[in-house]
C-alpha cells in the first residue's frame, strides 16, 4: 500500500490497529497537521486527517468536504467522489498515507478508515535539458516529480511490456525508487542484479540519484562512473529499447543507465539525429578530444624536461625563448596555470548563469595573458592549456568530464618523473583500472574486452540505422533482433 505491497491480513494481526487516539499522538507538535470533524446530512460523523502541507486544499473541498455534508447515502465511502481509496488497518499503514499526501477519513461510530490519494500537485514545468542540450531532437526533460517522469518514457514506449517496480530506501527520506526494464526484453539478469542492489541500500537519507547509483557501484574509489545519469526521457527510451534498465529516483531529475560501458559515455543524443557520416566523425572527435585533454599537458612537460631532443629544432627554439626566463620547472608550471583553470570553471558554475560565462571568458584571458607578462608561465603552455580545457568540454558526460580533471593531474606528475615512459605506464594503469570495472557485473570496457565485433557499428562510428538491425550483443536482450520480420 502508498508505494508498497500490503502486508497480508494474517501479518495484520501483529501490528498496532488504527486508532484515532494513535493517529492523534503521532501528530504531536507537527503544526502543519489538521484534523476537521463533520457531520453529514445523515447524522454520520467523520474525522478527517490530513497534512496540510502535503495535500491539495482545493480538491480537498471538492471532492471530500462538500459531498460528505450534502450527500444523503448511508455509507461514507458512497459519498466520497474519488474512486481511489484504500482502507487502512494498521498505524503505521495510517502513518504512510499521512505522509504521502493522503487524506485519512475516519468514520467514528464504526471506526472505519479509508486513504485518498490527495497529493498537492507540486512541480515544475517540463523544461529543455541544460546538461545534455542539443539543437534538434526532442526538448523535453525530466523533473522532480517521479510520476512526471515515468509518464515521459511510457509516452515514448506505449507497450505493456515496459514494466516499473517500486521500492523505498531511506529510514529518514522515505525515497520512492522505481525500476523500469522492458519485460521480454532485457536480460532477467540484469534486473535481478539491479533489485539485489537496491534493496541491499542501506542509508537513512536520499536527495539524488548519484547517491543510489554510489551504493550500488562495486568501484566505489573509481573516478569513471559506472551507472551513466541523464535528465531525457529520449535517452531512456532508448536505452530501454535495446535492452538497458532505467532507475528513476523521487525528488531528482537525473535517471540512473545501466549497464553501461565507457564508450556509451561518448555518445550523445544528436548522435542519431545527425547523418551517419557526420555522427562518426563528431563520436572520433570525441575520443581524440578525451585523449588529447588528458595527455597534452603531461606531453608538453615530459618533452620540455626529459625529451626535448624529440622536439623539432624550430618548435625548441620557440620553446626555449618562451622559457628562458620563467621561475618555475614545467612541472609547476604546468600545474599551477591547471590549478587556476579549474578554480575558474569551478566560480564560473557556481555563480548566477550570466555571470559565470563572464568570469569565465574574462578570467581566462586576462590571468592568461597577464601570466604570459609577468613571466609565471610560457606563451606556448597557455595555448595548450587551453587547447585541453576545450577539449575536455567535448564529452557530453559532466561525470566522464570531471574525472578527466584528475586523470590529467595524475599523469602530469609520472611525466615530470619518469617522462613519455611514465605517461605510458600511467595509461596502461588507467587501462587496467577500466578493465576491472563492471555495471551491474557487466564488463565495462565491452565491446572491446570482452570483444564483440558486430557491437562496433555503434561504438567508435554511428553505423547506419539500415545496417542496425541487431540489438548489442554485450548487453545479452532476449530480443536479439531489432526488425519485427526477424523477432
Amino acid at each position: 500500500m502508498f508505494g508498497k505491497k500490503r502486508q497480508a491480513v494474517d501479518n495484520r494481526t501483529t501490528q498496532t490497529p488504527v486508532s484515532l487516539d494513535g493517529v492523534k499522538k503521532s501528530l504531536t507538535n507537527m503544526n502543519d497537521a489538521q484534523i476537521d470533524e463533520h457531520e453529514t446530512i445523515s447524522g454520520i460523523k467523520v474525522n478527517l486527517i490530513y497534512i496540510k502541507s502535503l495535500v491539495d486544499n482545493e480538491r480537498l473541498n471538492e471532492a471530500i468536504v462538500k459531498p460528505l455534508i450534502h450527500d444523503r447515502s448511508i455509507s461514507v465511502s458512497e459519498a466520497i467522489i474519488s474512486s481511489i481509496k484504500e482502507k487502512v488497518y494498521t498505524l503505521d499503514e495510517a502513518k504512510e498515507a499521512l505522509l504521502n499526501g493522503h487524506i485519512l477519513l475516519n468514520e467514528a461510530v464504526i471506526n472505519e478508515w479509508w486513504a485518498i490519494p490527495l497529493q498537492s500537485p507540486l512541480s515544475r514545468s517540463i523544461e529543455s535539458s541544460e546538461t545534455e542540450s542539443i539543437l534538434y531532437g526532442a526538448k523535453d526533460s525530466f523533473s522532480e516529480q517521479i510520476d512526471q517522469n515515468i509518464t515521459l518514457i511510457r509516452r515514448r514506449l506505449p507497450i505493456m511490456e515496459l514494466k516499473s517496480e517500486s521500492f523505498t530506501i531511506g529510514s529518514l527520506s522515505k525515497t520512492t525508487v522505481v525500476l523500469l526494464y522492458i519485460e521480454g526484453l532485457t536480460n532477467p539478469d540484469f534486473i535481478t542484479i539491479a533489485k539485489e542492489g537496491i534493496n541491499n541500500i542501506d542509508y537513512d537519507f536520499f536527495t539524488d540519484s548519484s547517491q543510489v547509483s554510489a551504493l550500488m557501484e562495486k568501484g566505489n574509489n573509481s573516478v569513471f562512473p559506472q551507472f551513466q545519469q541523464t535528465d531525457r526521457p529520449d535517452v531512456c527510451a532508448r536505452a530501454l529499447g535495446i535492452g538497458q534498465l532505467i532507475i528513476l529516483v523521487n525528488n531528482t531529475p537525473f535517471a540512473l543507465i545501466a549497464p553501461v560501458t565507457l564508450f556509451d559515455l561518448f555518445q550523445s543524443p544528436e548522435d542519431y539525429i545527425n547523418r551517419w557520416v557526420v555522427a562518426s566523425f563528431l563520436r572520433v572527435i570525441r575520443y581524440v578530444s578525451f585523449f588529447l585533454s588528458i595527455v597534452l599537458i603531461p606531453l608538453y612537460v615530459a618533452l620540455t624536461t626529459f625529451h626535448f631532443q624529440m622536439i623539432p629544432l624550430q618548435m625548441l627554439f620557440v620553446l626555449t625563448e618562451s622559457r628562458s626566463k620563467l621561475p618555475f620547472t614545467p612541472f609547476w608550471e604546468a600545474f599551477i596555470m591547471l590549478i587556476i583553470l579549474e578554480i575558474i570553471k569551478e566560480a564560473s558554475l557556481r555563480m548566477p548563469t550570466k555571470a559565470g560565462q563572464t568570469l569565465g571568458v574574462i578570467g581566462g584571458i586576462v590571468i592568461g595573458q597577464a601570466s604570459v607578462e609577468a613571466g609565471f608561465a610560457s606563451k606556448v603552455l597557455i595555448v595548450l592549456v587551453g587547447i585541453a580545457a576545450i577539449a575536455s568540454f567535448l564529452v557530453p558526460n559532466y561525470l566522464l568530464t570531471k574525472a578527466n580533471t584528475l586523470i590529467q593531474f595524475i599523469l602530469l606528475f609520472l611525466a615530470s618523473q619518469l617522462g613519455v615512459i611514465g605517461i605510458a605506464m600511467g595509461l596502461i594503469g588507467i587501462l587496467s583500472h577500466l578493465n576491472s570495472l563492471t555495471s551491474l557485473k557487466q564488463p565495462y570496457l565491452a565491446p572491446l574486452a570482452p570483444l564483440y565485433m558486430k557491437d562496433w557499428k555503434d561504438v567508435f562510428i554511428r553505423g547506419p540505422i539500415k545496417t542496425a538491425k541487431e540489438r548489442p550483443e554485450y548487453l545479452k536482450p532476449l530480443k536479439k533482433w531489432r526488425t519485427s520480420r526477424r523477432n
